[in-house]
């Protein structure tokens, strides 16, 4: 979907100020560090996956979203994926207490010592699939030029834009069946883009961009 998260190329948002790597501090603020542990705990209960997560946030009103830091749209997708999968009621979540004593056929709570496993255990994205690739590394392709009104990991930016198959990575999840349930593999590439292809004339002539991109959102150009 075009939402508020694709900024790519976006103008009008005012310029970035990148903290150093080394002075900036994992969380901000202690409930943002709750936020993260509240997201891991339940997600562990196994009713939605990455992408469905992912999509969870986007799916915000755009001025929600573009208003909300980092973890409050983290938070914002949480609430949206709980109350879809009746794990809380709008009362619940809207007063903190729950209305009723937890259901003995929920998945059993992620206690803290058992976080470092369950992140160990996470699931592979990586896929064996049948079919070749359908793309050789050299090719010159075009990125076909769709707006999904779902969850995508093509930036929009690269669409109907043409660049090089410099890599394939094998088959890997592919996001937008997975944010609707379906775990299904596809090809994914390292593609080349020479900045004035991205940008125009306020690209650099000697910069390239690559983005890695799975194979259904190609075509030969």
């Amino acid at each position: 979907m075009n939402g508020p998260h694709d900024l790519g190329g976006q103008h009008g948002l005012g310029p970035i100020y990148p903290e150093s790597e080394h002075e900036e501090p994992v969380f901000h603020a202690n409930w943002e560090r709750r936020v993260f542990a509240l997201t891991l705990a339940a997600g562990a209960a196994g009713k939605w996956n990455l992408d469905q997560s992912r999509h969870a946030r986007e799916r915000q009103h755009p001025v929600a979203y573009l208003r909300h830091s980092y973890y409050e749209n983290w938070l914002a997708g949480l609430e949206t994926l709980l109350l879809e999968n009746n794990m809380v009621t709008p009362n619940e979540l809207a007063s903190g207490i729950a209305d009723s004593p937890p259901d003995p056929n929920h998945s059993p709570p992620l206690r803290a010592d058992d976080v470092a496993s369950a992140l160990q255990r996470g699931k592979s994205v990586q896929m064996t699939i049948e079919r070749s690739a359908r793309f050789f590394i050299g090719e010159r392709i075009r990125v076909v030029n769709n707006h999904p009104r779902g969850h995508t990991r093509a930036p929009r930016y690269t669409r109907g834009r043409t660049g090089l198959i410099r890599a394939h990575h094998g088959a890997h999840v592919f996001p937008d069946q997975n944010a609707n349930g379906a775990r299904v593999g596809e090809p994914l590439y390292s593609v080349e883009f020479t900045s004035c292809e991205l940008w125009g004339t306020s690209g650099n002539p000697l910069d390239t961009i690559r983005v890695d991109l799975f194979e259904p959102y190609l075509e030969h150009a």
